[in-house]
């Protein structure tokens, strides 16, 4: 018999002797008894790492899960932000927009203000260009004439006074304008004296005021060239009390 055959052969026969001596010792009802200790030993040795396994695999789970937990809530924490930040942009946008809009208006009030005050000033300007502009008019008679011959004496820096010069037109013509002396030493020389104060032909053209007519006749131009020759000889009509 080979080696290893017999070595089988008497752990068998120790196995057989070892579970005879077991049934010699034990009661009749040992058999059930030791069958159920058997099998719950069995039982006990083989559920240890099934229990194991399951417990590992709930603690994973159980980890998972909370990882999963930790992710969304991470998840739900950074959209909360998200969204915050936007609400605040969006609002930051809508405060930027609102004071654009009033400093437009403000901006659009204050040109709106301008240009009516503008506008306001324009028309007094015009109005007081109107007004300067508008022509003076003067009565057609010996106080008219004298007003207007005192306005351009007056523009003219030729001095004189409404006494003065009505008090020589009286004694020379009588306040005639077509008043002519055709008697005096000028008559007999060819140049007699004319119009409402009796100035010569040569003296009127001489003494003639510029915007005046050229008419020795002319109420207004006669009155203003005699005032100005009266001025040059004697420093005012004024100082004139006979003929000049």
């Amino acid at each position: 018999m080979p080696k290893n055959t017999r070595k089988i052969a008497i752990a068998g026969a120790a196995t057989i002797g070892a579970a005879a001596l077991a049934f010699s010792v034990v009661p009749a009802d040992a058999q059930t008894t030791t069958t159920d200790a058997v099998s719950s030993a069995r039982v006990a040795y083989s559920a240890a790492p099934v229990q194991a396994v399951k417990a590992s695999v709930t603690d994973q789970l159980a980890t998972t899960s909370v990882k999963v937990d930790a992710i969304e809530a991470k998840k739900k924490a950074a959209a909360a932000a998200a969204a915050k930040k936007k609400a605040a942009a969006e609002a930051a946008a809508k405060a930027a927009a609102a004071k654009k809009k009033a400093a437009a208006a403000a901006a659009a009030k204050k040109a709106a203000a301008a240009r009516k005050a503008q506008a306001a000033a324009s028309r007094s300007i015009e109005r007081v260009a109107v007004k300067k502009a508008a022509t003076k008019t003067y009565a057609n008679n010996l106080d008219g004439w004298i007003k207007h011959s005192l306005d351009i004496m007056k523009s003219k820096g030729i001095p004189g006074s409404y006494s003065g010069l009505h008090r020589n037109i009286i004694r020379e013509s009588s306040g005639n304008p077509k008043a002519i002396n055709n008697w005096d030493i000028n008559a007999i020389n060819g140049i007699p004296s004319k119009g409402l104060l009796q100035v010569i032909p040569p003296t009127f053209a001489a003494y003639h005021v510029a915007g005046t007519s050229w008419n020795i006749y002319d109420p207004v131009a006669n009155i203003t060239a005699a005032a100005n020759y009266a001025a040059d000889k004697y420093g005012t009509i004024d100082n004139v009390d006979s003929a000049y």
